[in-house]
């Protein structure tokens, strides 16, 4: 018996793939020398609804969090839409940019795990 393949689980996979690749290059690319946003770096996309939304999760060395989701939550339509020139798909996605705090919380664990020493 043949085993089928989720296709639309993989499409979803590579659609969040190729967008996480391509707004990383925007941000480098018109982004690098904003003080906010500079030093944001996208460490994982995941698509929701097939391929109609892509959340990006992003890590960044600001420690004002707060400043920087609010920054890229303005830019996000502009970002969009240099995506949309980069893709070669009939229609972009929505995208979401959402803090990913692991390693913050890789760090608090290590603090604890060192004080039980």
């Amino acid at each position: 018996m043949k085993r089928q393949r989720n296709t639309n689980s993989n499409r979803s996979a590579r659609m969040a793939s190729t967008v996480q690749t391509l707004v990383a290059e925007i941000l480098r690319d018109r982004y690098s020398d904003d003080k906010i946003i500079g030093g944001v770096s996208l460490v994982d996309a995941v698509a929701h609804g097939g391929i109609q939304y892509v959340h990006l999760y992003y890590y960044s060395r600001n420690p004002d969090i707060a400043s920087v989701q609010k920054k890229l939550d303005e830019i996000t339509k502009t970002v969009r839409y240099e995506l949309a020139s980069r893709l070669d798909q009939k229609y972009v996605p929505e995208i979401k940019f959402e803090y990913d705090d692991t390693l913050d919380r890789a760090e608090r664990i290590d603090k604890i795990l060192d004080n039980l020493n």
